[in-house]
């Protein structure tokens, strides 16, 4: 009889019996099946307290789940959720901490379980959480277990790190690290893997980045050793990812060091309330253990500490400017002399400019803060690092191809070991299928294909060798390295040297680089420099004119023409310039057209243009009542007489007898119009265009019913019909296009539709 067994009432009895099962790891899981066995037997005892079979529930979803916390566990989180809708009369555990080991996550559940007057029953006993000695018990119990929970979890760190400052902690080593028969970490016999890691570091080396590792390894596999799982210490092999190379880069135990607290585990609280853990690198100074030279490694401690620096170098998101790819030169280690913020580089047009547009998106920009073109500032700076640099650099330039060299071996050596491995492979089969009996036909065929596999795997690695060897070409001899090194110039302007390659040369001795333009002269630009040695240097530039620039007239010419132009025709100052020696923006002579296009730009006046007695075509066409372009016919056909003025602008004499001549020429032009109407322009009257848009036709509809009489107009003065348009002459149109069969069909709608209305 369990104690108190009477509390288990009918209305307990009409409700749920829920069986909460939980193992902390799938090893206790596997292993620790009896009390895995004594949870399940619960249900056997809420069927002797009286609960019906179909009543009775087991939760086993968090088999292997720690009750730590309550985030990951579902099967708490449902059972949870069923006993705050009251539908669970009691929850049967074999120990309180088999519910939680978290004092907070039971402390919620019991709460709810009194609210709904839910039992909750192990071997100890039956809990009604209405009962305060029940509480008290259970909250007891719930702190027990958490602080059981926290010596034991104590004991165990504690046993770690003391094996850990020894050295002596086994912990899973990366890809290229092994632990030997005696413990001891040794680097990997196997060749190939160590040889890959190695080339991951050289790679580092000569790209200068964990993305570009990733692509001097593209298309070649790479090792991994898994831990835990199907392939547990199996080593598989696939493709280096731009995360593992990182990895590799910033893993300490390639130095050589043995390193325990790296990193940190922690609870979070996320915005919806739920907790997770979160795992954050810590600091270097932050590891609580740190042995260097503990066992081999393939780089020094000092190359770790160089590639972590380089590494954090590359970070932009932490406000790094690395190299790029990209032709600007001062890129990343530019910043403005006015407002003092950092420059960035706009490759919108096809020459990159440097811009101070932080300073202009945050309204703090002076009026000195602009851009200038690239290559303005980039050839100066080139032009001082060259000065600044000692020709004779043959020493550095043979290590340089040592390591070339050195490089291309590994690279090499790589795909030799995989020659090797397949070779081995292939005879290690060829010695199966030998040693296989003759009458074991089916052994003997499986043996053969493998050994078929294993040969086509070592021509293929052969092949692969053979296209890496003739593929790198020949490097050159020393003398010829120092005949290059001794034309530095040369070499940094040598197309095989990329952009990226000089900007990494040039940071080698610039730290920064300071744009400042001159504010008395906006084309002058002091470029500051400062060496990494701690001396600064400025150098003066000038911005580069741009196309308008260069195609401008000389200011002397044109104010030569200024002094000269008033007083001679186009022609006249055309030569007059060409006499003094000057060109056009485009380097040719001056015309007649060239001196017109200087004098109407520069606003220079011309000369007298008329005479006495004489007009212009408007002033003629004005007073004898036509228009110009009649006058300009007249000219034309000769009826007109006319010279050409300094502008090239016509000039009429017109005595008495030359206007009655026109007035009576013009009086006889079948093209006069002779009912003319000098009235302006009435309120209610439209234009033939006004009308044909008012009624939705063309405006040749309007003019032939103008034309025929159907609708009332009058000329004016100019010629222009004029339309009294008054709602009967609209109404009256309207009709008319209903009727009309040339009017294609939906204008002939909306007329109908705009008389419905006006009847309406």
């Amino acid at each position: 009889m369990i104690r108190g067994e009477q509390k288990v009432t009918g209305a307990h009895l009409e409700r749920a019996a829920i069986v909460y099962v939980r193992q902390s790891t799938l090893m206790q899981v596997r292993e620790h099946t009896e009390s895995t066995l004594r949870q399940y037997d619960l249900a056997g005892q809420a069927a002797r307290l009286g609960w019906a079979g179909t009543a009775i529930e087991v939760i086993d979803a968090d088999l292997g789940l720690s009750g730590r916390t309550a985030s990951h566990r579902d099967g708490f989180k449902h059972l949870v959720a069923r006993v705050c809708l009251g539908e669970v009369g009691a929850v049967f555990g074999l120990e309180v901490s088999r519910l939680a080991r978290s004092n907070a996550d039971l402390a919620r559940l019991l709460e709810l379980a009194r609210l709904t007057s839910t039992l909750v029953i192990d071997n100890d006993g039956v809990y009604d959480l209405s009962d305060i000695n029940d509480r008290l018990l259970l909250g007891l119990k719930s702190q027990m277990s958490e602080a059981e929970l926290h010596w034991l979890t104590s004991r165990m760190n504690e046993a770690k790190k003391a094996a850990a400052r020894r050295g002596e902690l086994r912990v899973p080593l990366p890809v290229g690290l092994v632990y030997d028969d005696d413990g001891g970490v040794v680097i990997d016999p196997d060749e190939e893997v160590a040889a890959a890691i190695s080339d991951v570091f050289a790679a580092f080396t000569a790209t200068g980045s964990a993305y570009g590792v990733a692509g001097a390894f593209a298309g070649r596999r790479f090792p991994r050793r898994a831990y835990g799982g199907t392939w547990a210490g199996q080593l598989r092999w696939g493709r280096l990812t731009h995360a593992r190379a990182a990895g590799i880069l910033r893993n300490p135990a390639y130095a050589g060091a043995y390193v325990y607290g790296r990193r940190r585990s922690r609870q979070v609280v996320d915005p919806d309330g739920s907790v997770r853990s979160s795992v954050t690198e810590l600091p270097r100074d932050q590891w609580e253990v740190l042995i260097p030279d503990h066992h081999p490694g393939y780089i020094t401690w000092e190359d770790y500490l160089a590639n972590e620096a380089k590494l954090a170098a590359n970070r932009t998101n932490a406000g790094a400017r690395p190299p790029r790819e990209g032709t600007a030169l001062c890129q990343g280690i530019v910043s403005c002399g006015a407002c003092g913020r950092a420059i960035q580089v706009r490759y919108q047009d096809r020459y990159p400019r440097y811009e101070c547009s932080h300073s202009r998106a945050d309204h703090v920009a002076t009026p000195l803060c602009g851009s200038v073109r690239a290559d303005t500032i980039d050839q100066a700076v080139a032009a001082a690092l060259l000065a600044a640099v000692e020709p004779a650099q043959v020493t550095l330039a043979l290590a340089a191809a040592e390591e070339v060299t050195i490089r291309r071996q590994r690279s090499v050596r790589a795909a030799e070991l995989a020659v090797e491995r397949a070779r081995y492979d292939a005879d290690r089969a060829e010695r199966a299928f030998l040693a296989c009996e003759p009458e074991n036909r089916l052994v003997a065929r499986t043996l053969e294909a493998r050994w078929e596999a294993r040969l086509a795997d070592l021509a293929g690695t052969e092949a692969a060798l053979a296209a890496q060897r003739s593929a790198r070409p020949e490097l050159p001899g020393p003398d010829q390295l120092a005949a290059t090194i001794a034309d530095l110039p040369a070499l940094w302007s040598a197309p095989a040297t990329s952009d990226k390659d000089r900007k990494r040369l040039l940071r080698t001795l610039l730290a920064d680089i300071t744009i400042t333009p001159s504010a008395s002269d906006p084309a002058q630009i002091t470029v500051g420099l400062r060496w990494k040695s701690g001396a600064s240097q400025q150098v003066q530039v000038t911005r580069r004119r741009s196309a308008v620039q260069l195609r401008c007239t000389d200011p002397a010419a044109i104010g030569l023409a200024r002094r000269i132009g008033p007083g001679l025709d186009n022609n006249a100052l055309a030569a007059a310039l060409n006499d003094a020696g000057h060109r056009t923006g485009t380097g040719q002579p001056f015309d007649g057209v060239a001196a017109a296009n200087l004098r109407n730009y520069h606003r220079i006046p011309y000369p007298g243009l008329l005479e006495d007695g004489e007009l212009t075509p408007r002033q003629v066409a004005e007073l004898t009542g036509v228009s110009v372009g009649t006058v300009h016919y007249w000219i034309r056909s000769g009826d007109l007489a006319a010279r050409r003025g300094p502008a090239g602008r016509w000039c009429i004499p017109f005595p008495p007898g030359v206007e009655a001549a026109c007035r009576e020429r013009a009086g006889g032009s079948a093209h006069q119009h002779r009912s003319t109407d000098p009235a302006p322009r009435r309120e209610q009257e439209l234009s033939i265009a006004e009308a044909a848009a008012r009624l939705g036709v063309k405006p040749d509809v309007i003019y032939a019913w103008a034309e025929w009489g159907h609708i009332p107009a009058r000329r004016g003065d100019t010629g222009r019909l004029w339309i009294d348009f008054t709602p009967a002459v609209e109404h009256a149109c309207l009709e008319r296009i209903t009727r009309s069969y040339k009017l294609p069909a939906d204008i002939k709608a909306q007329a109908e539709q705009r008389l419905e209305r006006t009847a309406v």
